[in-house]
C-alpha cells in the first residue's frame, strides 16, 4: 500500500483529489494545506508520494520540494499538480527536484496511472511541461548546438527506439505513442526502457534533453 499526501490550500481541491485517489485499492491518502506540513511529513517518513500544489500561502510548492530534497533521509517521490503550467513554473519545479509535473486538468484514471508510474521510479511530465523543458533546452540564449558525442549515441538506437524517443520529446504519453505508432503500451515502455539503458538515462526529462541536444529533434 502506497501512502499519498495531498498538499493543497483549497479544501475543494483536496476533497476532489481524495475522492479520486481513494478509489484506488493500492493507495492510502492523507492531506495537508501547506508546504511546511509537507516537509514535516517527508522528514518523518510518513508518505511515499506527495501530490504538491505550486501556489500556496507560506512557502510555494517548489520551495517545499527543494526543502524536502535537502533532507538527509527523505526518499519520498514528488508529483507537482497545478493549474499553472507556464515555462517558469515547470522549470522551477523540476529544478527543485520534482519527479513529475501535471496540470489539474488531468483525467482521474490518468492521474492514478501517473502516480503509480512515479512510485515505480519513473518521471512523468504533461505535454505542456515537456514542451517547456524542450524550449528551455532549445533557447537561443543557451547557445546550444548538437553535441557530437550525443549525436553518436543516436546510432545505438534502433529506428523504433528513435521514434519513441522523439515522441517522448514531443510530450506524448505512452498511450498516445502507442496509438501513433500502432503498437501496444507495453511495447512502447520496452523500447523506451531499452533506449534509456543504452543512453545511460533514468527518466523522461533526461530523454527530452537528449533528443534536442543530440540533434534528433529540433524546436
Amino acid at each position: 500500500m502506497s501512502r499519498i499526501l495531498i498538499v493543497d490550500d483549497q479544501p475543494l481541491i483536496r476533497a476532489g483529489l481524495r475522492g479520486i485517489l481513494g478509489s484506488a485499492p493500492d493507495l492510502t491518502v492523507t492531506e495537508v494545506d501547506n508546504g511546511y506540513d509537507a516537509v514535516a511529513a517527508a522528514a518523518a517518513n510518513e508518505v511515499d508520494l506527495i501530490l504538491m500544489d505550486i501556489r500556496m500561502p507560506g512557502i510555494t510548492g517548489a520551495e517545499a520540494t527543494r526543502r524536502i530534497r535537502e533532507l538527509p533521509d527523505a526518499h519520498v517521490r514528488i508529483l507537482v499538480l497545478t493549474t499553472f503550467e507556464g515555462d517558469e513554473t515547470v522549470l522551477d519545479a523540476i529544478a527543485a527536484g520534482a519527479d513529475g509535473f501535471l496540470g489539474k486538468g488531468v483525467e482521474p484514471d490518468e492521474l492514478i496511472g501517473r502516480i503509480r508510474s512515479i512510485l515505480a521510479g519513473n518521471t512523468e511530465l504533461s505535454s505542456a511541461a515537456a514542451r517547456a523543458l524542450v524550449r528551455h533546452v532549445a533557447s537561443p540564449s543557451r547557445a546550444l548546438r548538437a553535441d557530437p558525442e550525443l549525436t553518436r549515441l543516436v546510432e545505438l538506437l534502433t529506428p523504433r527506439e528513435r521514434d519513441v524517443v522523439v515522441a517522448v520529446a514531443a510530450g506524448l504519453r505512452n498511450d498516445e505513442i502507442a496509438a501513433r505508432e500502432f503498437i501496444s503500451q507495453h511495447t512502447v515502455k520496452t523500447h523506451l526502457n531499452r533506449a534509456m539503458t543504452k543512453l545511460g538515462m533514468s527518466d523522461r526529462a533526461q530523454v527530452v534533453s537528449f533528443a534536442f541536444r543530440s540533434g534528433l529533434v529540433s524546436e
